[in-house]
């Protein structure tokens, strides 16, 4: 080989390992790029995650009853009290649950789909429209199915407030709000050997708000609107502010007892230990 063969020969050498080295310095930079490319989707996907388990599921009930065979009439408000309840708790980012003239199978049905739904950490709501029945200082929703001739029947046939609340303490329900309006005059009171006016007061558990349409052992005759007074004012308490769920029910007491002239006083009981929204926002302190 002569001296220009060789010199050529180590050129195409050299040139040949620049390429390689370049080559190798373009993978090597490309898979950095993936790297951080990857390290940024994980991160971004992390995020969201925590995002998702940080936001607290808002889940509700909702049952109207207004037709009882043992009634003299049917009851309009009640029905259309819980499709308007559904609107608005839909608005306000509630998954909601609504069941219009429940037999006793229906509202346990029910009842136990909720059960199935509530997370830890959930803010879970039950209204109940219609009759209700207090039988041994205890409250019943009473669903349209109902054969009520004695008092052990409301035990029977009937779903207890504080039954619907156990369900929400086991599954570890974070705040649990309970609209009851059912403070009405019940078909079954003249059957009962013992005195049954208006609803008991409801056990409190911890981290509970209820509000009832008037005070334990009263009763509250319906209006002629097309809702009852208590869920009226409590829609437009819902909808005129963001303001925390205790407030929105002690405004709505207010103004129901001012409409009805202090005829009809609403009960507001709490064991809250936090201001909870209604709305899609967390807590105040959140």
């Amino acid at each position: 080989m002569n001296v220009r063969q060789l010199c050529t020969s180590r050129r195409s050498i050299s040139v040949a390992a620049a390429l390689a080295g370049m080559v190798s310095l373009a993978i090597g930079a490309h898979a950095a790029l993936n790297m951080r490319a990857l390290d940024a989707a994980k991160a971004i996907s992390t995020e969201q995650s925590d995002s998702a388990a940080k936001k607290t599921s808002r889940i509700a009930l909702v049952i109207g009853n207004g037709h009882y065979p043992d009634a003299s009439a049917p009851l309009v408000q009640p029905i259309n009290d819980a499709r308007a309840l559904t609107a608005a708790l839909r608005g306000k980012g509630f998954d909601v649950d609504v069941v219009e003239d429940a037999s006793k199978d229906d509202m346990s049905r029910a009842v136990a789909r909720l059960k199935s739904r509530i997370k830890p950490d959930s803010v879970v709501m039950l209204f109940f429209g219609g009759y209700g029945v207090q039988v041994g200082r205890e409250s019943y929703m009473i669903p349209v199915d109902a054969a009520i001739w004695k008092e052990s029947d409301v035990r029977r046939d009937g779903l207890s407030v504080e039954s619907v609340l156990d369900v929400m303490k086991e599954q570890g329900a974070r705040a649990k709000l309970v609209v009851i309006d059912a403070s009405r005059r019940n078909p079954y009171e003249r059957r009962f050997r013992t005195f049954s006016h208006g609803l008991a007061p409801i056990n409190v558990p911890d981290n509970a708000l209820i509000l009832s349409s008037a005070t334990p052992g009263k009763v509250a005759d319906d209006s002629r609107g097309q809702y009852s007074v208590l869920v009226s004012e409590l829609l437009n308490n819902l909808n005129a502010q963001s303001a925390g769920v205790e407030t929105v029910f002690n405004k709505t007491r207010v103004a129901v007892s001012r409409a009805s002239d202090g005829a009809q006083v609403p009960s507001v009981s709490s064991s809250l230990l936090e201001d909870v929204r209604v709305g899609s926002s967390e807590n105040a302190g959140g």
